[in-house]
């Protein structure tokens, strides 16, 4: 049987679940505290549900979300897995397997397409949303993690972590079409839509490296003066700041991207991970390995704690629904099982 038809054989016993768990999930028992508590602020943030997820009770990675089809997709690493949420009902609506060990996973609305990085097999998936059919696989390095879509040239860069370089990869047929080398181990990515440039964290550098797409060459390093091993990394190109997940020292660097200065140094739960950001409410949330989530608020072009707590074990994936402005946490084992932790917002 196809992995898409196993998948909607899985939707309906998972449908099952679900209603069940969002009913008694909210009560479980939470995760035990760190063991060196730290008094921490409590979290803008209030449990709406668990959801009950497929496969096993092992570990994430990213997240992302296609606003436009109203979807959820969790690279579930340790399951060679994705989880295909629909955010209009609230529901598993498949588990696409065969990515081997999948850790980085970015949709692209545009077109209709969704990029994983499969480590295990050192390559770079691209798949048909609307299916859930795997269109193309290309060479991606030897540890291929977070990804970056440039909706212009319509390609995709992928970090090959301890490769160094970024691959680039045409979106349209998924061919490796050129590798750029950092010169250090490579951290997660992102485009920025004003410039066009693709920024790339180099975290055995402590610098960030800025690509230019037409040539695909390095034409700048940012010192991070700061930072030790920079590898989260978001941008809000409105306000024209890059926000950097420096996970040897736990800071937050705000990084100025018109003269590219380096403006804040915030303190984040330890290990730091993945960010995502709402852009309409201008709140950042910090997922950290260490199972703290920190939350900040934008005000102007800086940064103020809103809070910081911990959350649950190796919660240090994210993702916010810039529609209903819910906040997504895959959590690996709650209770034995993993769950996927919907809270909103608290003003």
């Amino acid at each position: 049987m196809p992995r898409w038809a196993t998948s909607h054989l899985a939707l309906a016993v998972g449908a099952a679940v679900t209603a069940a768990c969002i009913s008694a999930c909210g009560a479980s028992r939470p995760a035990p505290p760190p063991s060196q508590p730290v008094s921490y602020v409590g979290l803008p943030l209030r449990q709406v549900a668990d959801l009950a997820l497929p496969d096993s009770a092992s570990r994430f990675d990213y997240e992302s979300i296609d606003p436009l089809r109203r979807t959820l997709y969790i690279a579930h690493l340790d399951a060679s897995s994705i989880v295909v949420v629909n955010l209009a009902t609230q529901q598993v609506q498949a588990d696409l397997h065969g990515i081997a060990e999948v850790h980085g996973v970015l949709a692209a609305p545009s077109l209709g397409r969704l990029f994983a990085s499969a480590t295990g097999s050192g390559q770079v998936v691209m798949i048909w949303e609307r299916t859930g059919r795997i269109l193309a696989r290309a060479p991606a390095g030897v540890y291929p993690d977070g990804i970056a879509y440039d909706p212009v040239k319509q390609e995709a860069f992928v970090s090959d972590e301890s490769g160094g370089v970024e691959t680039v990869i045409d979106a349209r047929d998924g061919r490796r079409i050129a590798t750029i080398g950092l010169g250090g181990q490579a951290g997660n990515v992102q485009y920025d839509d004003q410039t066009g440039d693709v920024l790339a964290d180099v975290q055995t550098r402590n610098v960030v490296a800025v690509i230019d797409p037409a040539s695909n060459r390095v034409v700048r390093d940012i010192a991070l003066l700061g930072c030790d091993h920079d590898h989260g990394l978001y941008l809000d190109e409105k306000s024209r700041l890059a926000f950097v997940a420096c996970d040897g020292n736990a800071r937050l660097l705000v990084l100025g991207l018109t003269h590219y200065a380096v403006r804040q140094n915030l303190r984040v739960g330890e290990d730091p991970d993945v960010l995502a950001f709402d852009p309409s409410l201008h709140r950042l949330y910090v997922a950290a390995e260490s199972g703290v989530v920190t939350v900040f608020g934008e005000r102007g072009r800086s940064l103020v704690t809103l809070g910081r707590k911990f959350l649950a074990t190796e919660a240090h994936t994210v993702a916010v629904d810039p529609v209903t402005h819910l906040v997504y946490f895959a959590l690996q084992d709650i209770g034995g099982k993993p769950v996927l932790r919907i809270m909103a917002p608290v003003r």
